[in-house]
């Protein structure tokens, strides 16, 4: 196979492309002048062909998505960046709008016209500050050389386009869920259907994109949906950027196309395991999604494969876990953030990833039981599809899948009564009450002798 080109972070390495004079000596809204001269139709059946779906997790094909928008409703239309990039180990939107921004809003545009959109909104997630900033300014730049505005590229279409910036809740990734927060309210999933492309914001017909889809849409113009289904598989078409994290020696966003191996990513891209220890665990697409083990490293990391390997790709995020790891405790903070996270709108998911969260610290904290493991799986199945969205399912998964593949490791931590990764052995920790840890009993007491635990945190 032929080498890969960068398509998506080809600009990375130039400074000057987060400018819009950067962005139009490497060729910027080319592919925004070719879209606007073509019909609305047939650039959506180009999108189709291409074989794009959707990067932000889901995989919907982005095309089909686009034509279901009705253009009879005598409504407006609206499309809408998810750029509320939330996900535990997931980073590569914010890299692509602080780098290359205006690759985004060129492929908004372009959705836009496809769709007849006049009004656009960017929804940034509150932390980030400073990539909303470079947003905001390529925003500005756009509208100042006419890309965006009345007359787009010198033709009769309008487009505004407004960034928002988020309130810092993980719900409102989901894109109802964001929907009410862009109207105002409480960021709260909405039951479906109806669905966003027909009863979306203020009631409108929607279309919901998240940044690395839009991103991809200029080149699919430019190029042509023939060359861009020719990179990945062929159900998973298109290049990736991969956020490779945790124990690895190079941490960071990698572009490659879809269905390389997880090898491949985390040994030659992100450089290995770092120590040269053993990989242990890893998840293919962010903390919501099921872990996999050094078993599967030969998965290409595609949606078919990576779902036939018992998990999902998701948005690409891969933690990295090695042999020093305790699951218990990277799986508890997993769950203690979704518990954190929970809108508190569906009983199932605000109940059950309390719950879950206190099993699993318990456990790990030395007083687990062994009826425990066998307590989450059913709590699991308790929350599991009987939520609004996806947060429940996604907080079920880390504890599934490491049951599944790790269960001695439970077992040891209620047969020991510790975590076998942090304390000596036969000695309990002591913790003081901030938290921190003093010493072991043993170091503590002398032999043989029982006291209350106030007794020795004085």
């Amino acid at each position: 196979m032929p080498e890969f080109e960068p398509v998506l972070t080809a600009r990375w390495g130039n400074a000057d492309a987060v400018s819009i004079d950067g962005y139009l000596e490497t060729g910027g809204y080319r592919a925004l002048g070719k879209a606007l001269a073509t019909s609305p139709p047939a650039l959506i059946e180009e999108v189709k062909a291409s074989g794009l779906r959707g990067r932000g997790g889901a995989g919907f094909p982005t095309g089909t998505k686009w034509s279901f928008i009705p253009q009879s409703t005598g409504k407006p239309v609206y499309v809408v960046v998810n750029a509320d990039e939330s996900e535990p180990g997931t980073f590569n939107n914010r890299e692509l709008l602080e780098r290359d921004p205006h690759q985004v809003l060129e492929g908004l545009a372009i959705a836009c016209w496809a769709v007849q959109c006049h009004t656009a909104f960017i929804y940034c997630r509150g932390e980030f500050v400073w990539p909303a900033s470079v947003v905001e300014r390529a925003v500005a730049e756009a509208y100042d050389r006419g890309y965006l505005g009345r007359g787009v590229a010198g033709s009769d279409f309008d487009l505004d386009v407004v960034v928002h910036r988020g309130a810092g809740a993980y719900i409102c990734g989901e894109e109802t869920a964001l929907l009410e927060s862009l109207e105002g309210r409480r960021g709260q999933p909405r039951l479906r259907p109806p669905f966003p492309v027909t009863d979306g914001l203020y009631g409108c017909p929607t279309v919901i994109n998240n940044v690395e889809t839009l991103s991809c849409v200029p080149h699919i113009v430019d190029r042509g949906a023939t060359w861009f289904a020719g990179i990945g598989t062929e159900k998973s078409t298109g290049p990736k950027v991969f956020s490779i994290s945790g124990k690895v020696n190079r941490p960071g966003n990698y572009e490659a196309p879809l269905g390389t191996t997880a090898r491949a990513l985390i040994e030659e891209h992100a450089g290995g395991i770092s120590g040269g220890r053993a990989l242990k665990a890893w998840t293919p697409g962010g903390s919501s999604t099921p872990y996999l083990t050094a078993d599967h490293l030969d998965t290409p990391m595609d949606f078919e494969a990576v779902m036939a390997a018992g998990s999902l790709l998701g948005t690409g995020a891969m933690i990295v876990l090695d042999e020093t790891d305790c699951i218990v405790d990277a799986t508890l903070r997993f769950t203690q953030f979704y518990a954190h996270e929970s809108c508190g709108k569906c009983t199932p998911c605000r109940e059950g990833t309390w719950w879950m969260s206190r099993v699993m610290g318990r456990m790990e904290n030395g007083h687990g039981r062994g009826e425990d493991i066998e307590l989450m799986r059913d709590m699991g199945q308790n929350m599991l599809f009987k939520s609004f969205c996806a947060l429940a399912d996604g907080a079920v998964s880390p504890i599934d899948s490491s049951i599944k593949y790790f269960r001695e490791e439970y077992e040891e931590h209620v047969r020991l009564g510790r975590c076998p990764f942090k304390d000596e052995p036969g000695a309990a920790s002591v913790t003081d009450r901030t938290g921190g840890t003093t010493g072991s009993l043993a170091q503590v007491l002398p032999e043989g002798r029982e006291v209350q635990l106030g007794e020795v945190l004085g």
